[in-house]
């Protein structure tokens, strides 16, 4: 029965990059025998330029002929494969595409799990206990500055009638100050420096 119908291969199947790469292989190919050709036709066109017409000629044209026709065979299929290869890398493209796709999902969901394990270890009423002990904390702070910076030696309120009458106080002792007679006021001492020897040498004269 195998050889009738053969046996499955365990060959690995190639993949779709693999297959990019051999028809690239065989468009290459093609590219160089189209070369080729296009070189004979050049031969052949200059050959029959320089001939009169008869069955030389005749027989040159025949073999161009024959050139020109398989040229345009081998173009054909070289745009065949030119069309499978570029649908081929289309194809891989989108299935990139995919898989990168595929990944940043995969990464999302990781990450969305994450964040739930991480939000679930957080109680949201112990936070605003927290703030509001932190509050009152600061409230504290506040009238504990106010209170050790407080005065003591001058009254928040002050009459204003007091202030005057102090004020008038102090101008009445400042004319009785300026109005004792002059022998009661303290006098500062003069001295004199006396220079002895200008009188000495006066008195040598």
């Amino acid at each position: 029965m195998n050889r009738i119908f053969g046996t499955k291969s365990a060959a690995p199947k190639p993949t779709l990059n693999e297959a990019i790469g051999g028809l690239e292989e065989r468009i290459s190919s093609l590219d160089v025998r189209l070369a080729k050709l296009n070189g004979e036709l050049t031969s052949y066109q200059q050959k029959m330029a320089n001939m009169r017409d008869g069955p030389g000629k005749n027989a040159i044209k025949q073999r161009a002929l024959k050139v020109l026709k398989q040229r345009k065979q081998i173009e054909v299929q070289r745009d065949q494969l030119q069309a499978q290869s570029w649908n081929m890398e289309q194809a891989s493209m989108t299935s990139e595409n995919l898989r990168n796709t595929m990944a940043t999902l995969d990464a999302m969901k990781t990450a969305n799990k994450e964040l739930k394990k991480q939000y679930g270890k957080v109680n949201v009423d112990k936070i605003e206990e927290l703030q509001d002990e932190m509050a009152d904390l600061m409230d504290m702070a506040d009238e504990l500055q106010d209170t050790m910076s407080r005065n003591y030696s001058v009254a928040d309120e002050v009459d204003e009638a007091e202030l005057d009458a102090e004020l008038e106080a102090l101008g009445e002792e400042l004319e009785f100050e300026q109005a004792e007679p002059s022998y009661l006021q303290e006098e500062m001492p003069t001295f004199v420096d006396e220079q002895q020897e200008p009188a000495v040498a006066n008195a040598a004269q």
